[in-house]
């Protein structure tokens, strides 16, 4: 079960989804329309506080690939004024930078926790800052560069290295909150990999970390629509309902009042995790759809690379719709599961024969399926034809470009 307290704020499965505030003072940045002056920061954030947000976020380095480059002095110059700006402001105040020595200035000067899209990579200093000022911190999958892997397993992995990396430098993991890095970071991101991002969130929480998504007129919604990023509010809201429904604990938006509304109507939707706890006992039900997640769980309680890699296939549970098979190949298929520790349903009338074609339901593990594909291929009548098709049922259930590649 999440459950985090962030600079005073409760976040996690069981609390309200929190809204960050963007202050964005950075001329560079891919929205104009975000841009805030010096002189309107309090006015600004005062505004979003008032529609709702619970945090605010204030950055002056744009992170869109295609904008002009600042220095560090000129980032300094801009954002130490604004945080100084909302020390009185009645919400904790988040710094978006990747530079340590700015980070750390802002949190003397009234921040109280740090937006790294770099995930720690671009500066090697900043783990130290965290663990001193032992302040929440936000990490964004990164390898080389901010928001690089492509696709919602590189993401993992990249979140799970980051987060290792950022507990082995003394960061205390009750502080991390971590983000997936949707928009186009990189040139080869398409859009369908943020749609796998969303669509997929909820595999996130085997790392037992709070959610950011920033989601806000990105530039998936853009490509979508074919609109630009002052006109990407309703296709924003429409992306942020649905991360909420998987799990986001925090968004992160430029449009605070209509994101509110629409992220309440959202989590609403959204079933709580069966969770029970009785003195220093717990239990939670795992909704396990990716093998290699069923690795990083089994990893957490202390489970051998080795054992994990072995039982890793025996943590998805399928159920496949088998139709118009002979009854003969359907009662071999129900053995074939049951040798295996699966099942398949069939009607009544395939046990005597009454029909000569039916429709089953294969149940069991991936493991037990695969070996059921390997047992058919080489079996008599359609049996091999059969174990192609599971074949590649399977392969389409774990292939992001046949899920999210959209409708003609």
């Amino acid at each position: 079960m999440i459950d985090n307290t962030i600079a005073g704020l409760k976040v996690g499965d069981n609390h309200p989804v929190r809204l960050m505030g963007v202050i964005n003072l950075s001329r560079e940045s891919f929205y104009k329309g975000s841009v805030v002056s010096a002189d309107s920061v309090l006015d600004a954030a005062q505004k979003m506080v008032d529609e709702g947000a619970e945090l605010i976020d204030v950055g002056a380095r744009s992170t869109w690939p295609l904008a002009e480059t600042i220095s560090r002095q000129e980032e300094r110059s801009r954002l130490i004024p604004a945080i100084t700006a909302l020390s009185d402001i009645d919400v904790p105040v988040s710094v978006d930078t990747m530079y340590s020595d700015i980070a750390e200035e802002a949190l003397s000067a009234g921040a109280e926790l740090i937006n790294d899209v770099s995930g720690f990579t671009a500066d090697p200093g900043m783990p130290g800052v965290v663990k001193e000022h032992g302040c929440p911190v936000i990490l964004m999958a990164s390898n080389s560069i901010p928001g690089d892997p492509v696709g919602m397993n590189a993401v993992m992995d990249s979140l799970d290295r980051i987060i290792t990396q950022a507990e082995d430098r003394g960061v205390d993991p009750g502080n991390i909150i971590i983000d997936p890095a949707i928009g186009k970071w990189v040139p080869g991101k398409l859009p369908l990999y943020d749609y796998e991002t969303i669509d997929t969130l909820s595999r996130l929480r085997f790392f037992g970390k709070p959610v950011l998504a920033a989601i806000s007129r990105k530039s998936f919604v853009g490509d979508t629509l074919g609109k630009p990023a002052g006109e990407r509010l309703y296709g924003s809201l429409a992306a942020t309902a649905i991360a909420v429904r998987n799990g986001a604990h925090i968004i992160r938006t430029h449009d605070v009042a209509p994101t509110l509304d629409a992220v309440r109507v959202a989590q609403n939707t959204r079933t709580k995790i069966p969770y029970v706890a009785s003195g220093n006992f717990e239990a939670e039900l795992l909704d396990i759809r990716k093998c290699d997640d069923g690795v990083r769980v089994m990893r957490s309680i202390g489970t051998t690379g080795t054992g994990s890699q072995v039982m890793k296939n025996k943590t998805v549970h399928l159920n496949i719709l088998l139709k118009n098979i002979t009854t003969t190949e359907a009662l071999i298929i129900k053995q074939e599961m049951l040798a295996r520790g699966g099942d398949a349903a069939l009607p009544r009338e395939a046990v005597s024969h009454e029909c000569d074609s039916v429709s089953l339901v294969i149940m069991g593990t991936q493991l037990q399926v695969e070996r059921l594909v390997a047992k058919i291929r080489n079996q008599v009548r359609n049996l091999p034809l059969i174990a192609d098709m599971l074949r590649e049922l399977l392969d389409k259930k774990d292939d992001t470009v046949f899920g999210y590649s959209g409708f003609k």
